[in-house]
């Protein structure tokens, strides 16, 4: 079997999209979309330079306008307080008791958690609101009335 040029780089441009969705990596989208420009300059009968130049400017300024694009972006909040990456961010709880050192026991999705107040001031019982999570540690405030 004899494969042209242009198969052959729309079966990267396969590779990198499959690369791509098993890691979550989305620059490998990009490059993905410059092996289609080179697959592209293929059916166009350009030269391997013309398709290598066509894969280059399409894959790397496709990566470049992306970070770009991210690094001008609002930064995302710490994973710790992110309610993107844990839905548990924003939830309220109730403490019965605080101890001398500002922790408790609270019950929360089924489970006993320890918690710590993150708050100004003394830590007080009743609703709180889940502000992080460091481990297995809930960081909690009051919560807003």
């Amino acid at each position: 079997m004899d494969w042209s040029a242009a198969t052959l780089w729309w079966v990267v441009a396969g590779v990198l999209v499959a690369a791509e969705l098993a890691s979550g990596t989305f620059y490998l989208l990009m490059l993905a979309l410059g092996a289609a420009a080179a697959a592209l300059a293929a059916h166009l009968r350009l030269p391997l330079t013309g398709q290598l130049v066509a894969a280059a400017m399409m894959g790397g300024g496709a990566v470049a306008l992306w970070h770009l694009r991210r690094q001008r972006g609002p930064a995302s909040a710490p994973a710790a307080e992110n309610r993107d990456l844990n839905l548990d961010i924003g939830e309220r709880v109730q403490v019965e008791r605080w101890d001398a050192q500002g922790q408790a026991r609270v019950h929360h999705r089924g489970a006993d958690w320890a918690a710590r107040y993150g708050g100004s001031g003394t830590p007080t019982p009743g609703s709180h609101v889940i502000r992080a999570i460091e481990g297995s540690e809930l960081l909690l405030d009051r919560e807003a009335n």
